[in-house]
């Protein structure tokens, strides 16, 4: 190949297979690197200011397909929080950040400073994470009725629960005293919010108001908090 450095093609070659194998392993990271990669920043976020760790864990994992979306890699975004940027890489509404743990002190920053979700910091303690996910639906921070099944779904499946900070002894036998306030009901095909309220001894604007819902539509196997 006349007028071409045999070293410039090597270079140019070893480049792409490096741009190519790093591009497949972010494509492939699985939610299990993710958490090994995160849970510290979580868990002092936590410490820090109250939010359970798992709530932050799940929250990111969903809303960044685990690290892996678009948003997430160009823009360092991990929690769907729209804003600026200065991406020459995409064209997004999504805030950009100069590293993901700007992006998780973002995100605590957006619960703190919202009317809605402000309050969750003085009402609930770091393990109550169901009323966590409750309340932040209940804010409007996400459009889809079926977020709050979902963000449950991750911390159940993946123990994130474990990570959050329980109250100390005293306070763990004093809550076992206490009558159980939550109950959670899993979809079924054929359900519907009218039944299910008449059910529970509920009504549909509860479950409604309680997950977050707009509408009445269900998905088979969604969680709702009743």
């Amino acid at each position: 190949m006349k007028g071409i450095n045999k070293t410039t093609i090597a270079l140019s070659l070893a480049m792409w297979l490096t741009s190519t194998l790093a591009t497949r392993t972010l494509a492939q990271e699985s939610p299990e690197t993710y958490i090994e990669h995160y849970k510290d920043a979580a868990i002092q976020h936590m410490e820090a200011y109250g939010c359970p760790a798992s709530i932050i864990l799940a929250i990111a994992m969903h809303e960044s397909a685990h690290g892996t979306s678009r948003v997430a890699r160009h823009l360092n975004n991990h929690f769907g929080i729209k804003g600026p940027n200065s991406s020459t890489e995409i064209r997004s509404a999504y805030k950009g950040y100069d590293s993901v743990t700007d992006s998780y002190q973002d995100f605590i920053d957006f619960l703190k400073r919202r009317k809605g979700t402000e309050e969750l910091f003085d009402l609930y303690q770091p393990h109550e994470y169901q009323k966590w996910v409750q309340g932040i639906a209940r804010s409007g921070y996400a459009h889809s009725g079926s977020w709050s099944s979902k963000v449950l779904g991750i911390i159940r499946k993946y123990n994130l629960h474990e990570l959050d900070k329980q109250p100390e002894e005293g306070m763990a036998l004093a809550a076992m005293d206490e009558p159980e306030e939550t109950a959670w009901y899993t979809v079924k095909q054929g359900d519907t919010l009218y039944d299910i309220a008449r059910k529970y001894g509920t009504t549909v604007k509860t479950i409604q108001r309680n997950n977050g819902l707009t509408n009445s539509r269900l998905h088979i196997g969604q969680q709702l908090l009743l």
